[in-house]
């Protein structure tokens, strides 16, 4: 039990150290950043989209059946970002974004990210309860599937106004929370199944909203000019391939 305990832990903070890709963004000058940031918002919208009806429904629907409870769950992490939304009460402001003044859809990336690397703490963690090879595997398809989606949660949080170092500084204390979902399988393995079970489209639907209510409308405020369009649309179709290509490694 203390070799699982070890490869789990080892296992999570490596995955959790995949936040850190955003220093990359500290080698840009900041005007490139900028006009890069649409698009990293764009691939994070299309990586959200294919992550939940990709990977997170699938597998609550393969786990317990596609029932209208899984329904329910999905609907629950909708209702719970809109209340959190409205409880952080900058979505409508009309002040700018700014360093100053952050607005609240890169509050909610955060949350949903959090969900996220719960559930994905508590896979690696019951992954290698059900034998250590299982569990290495598991991580290394964790961690294919988290170099774009850190990519795009750093894009979203500078677009959100965050500043590169308390960006960097949020999505890895976000990305901690892998740990904490370890922790919670090994030492509640049996009931570990259960939580996933509401865990998994929970996520899905915060991620949807997240996606579906924010990001898109922000892409959708700038000047439409076709070529940018055309370069977003590319961007988050990326964003959803990507994803799908993961499906071939698991």
């Amino acid at each position: 039990m203390t070799v699982v305990w070890l490869y789990s832990l080892v296992s999570v903070f490596v995955v959790s150290l995949i936040s850190l890709v955003g220093l990359l963004a500290f080698r840009l000058k900041e005007e490139n950043l900028k006009k890069i940031l649409l698009y990293l918002v764009s691939f994070s919208a299309g990586g959200l989209f294919g992550d939940a009806f990709i990977h997170l429904i699938p597998e609550a629907a393969e786990e317990s059946g596609f029932g209208v409870h899984v329904s329910l769950y999905i609907l629950l992490g909708i209702i719970a970002s809109f209340i959190a939304e409205k409880f952080l009460q900058w979505r409508h402001c009309h002040i700018p974004t700014s360093k100053e003044h952050p607005h609240s859809f890169a509050y909610m990336n955060l949350f949903g990210d959090a969900v996220h690397n719960f559930i994905d703490g508590l896979i690696i963690g019951g992954s290698y309860l059900a034998s250590v090879p299982l569990g290495i595997s598991t991580t290394l398809a964790v961690v294919f599937h988290e170099v774009p989606q850190e990519i795009g949660d750093f894009g979203v949080l500078i677009y959100g106004g965050f500043t590169r170092s308390k960006a960097l500084l949020f999505n890895f204390a976000t990305a901690l929370t892998a740990v904490l979902g370890t922790v919670v399988a090994l030492s509640l393995g049996f009931l570990m199944q259960g939580s996933a079970a509401f865990l998994v489209p929970f996520a899905a639907g915060n991620f949807i909203y997240i996606a579906g209510s924010d990001l898109i409308p922000e892409l959708h405020k700038q000047e439409p000019k076709p070529l940018k369009s055309a370069l977003q649309l590319t961007a988050f179709v990326l964003g959803v391939l990507v994803l799908l290509s993961l499906t071939f490694l698991e």
